[in-house]
């Protein structure tokens, strides 16, 4: 782990809050995203139990948002389906 993210996680390896400075946030959202397992299709409700499991702030729908909107996280138009591909990984757009 490096000292940006040692600083945002509790000694549970949680997001202890959200960060105000683009670079923390940018550091959280790649952590998060890590634990979602590349190319496995999962429910809305499946992807905010695991942001749910590794943050303490009680938001998970901030950060659900937040890796959509950073292209981490992919997502059907409806919002039933969300995933990771490679492409995800690098924070490009896949659609």
């Amino acid at each position: 782990m490096n000292e940006l993210l040692d600083r945002l996680l509790d000694a549970d390896g949680k997001v202890k809050r959200w960060p105000k400075k683009s670079a923390e946030k940018d550091a959280i959202l790649q952590y998060i995203q890590e634990k979602i397992e590349k190319g496995k299709i999962y429910t809305e409700k499946e992807i905010n139990e695991i942001i749910t499991k590794w943050h303490s702030f009680n938001d998970y729908a901030l950060i659900r948002r937040m890796l959509y909107d950073k292209n981490l996280l992919q997502r059907t138009p409806d919002g039933r389906q969300y995933w990771v591909d490679e492409k995800s990984r690098s924070g490009e757009k896949t659609e």
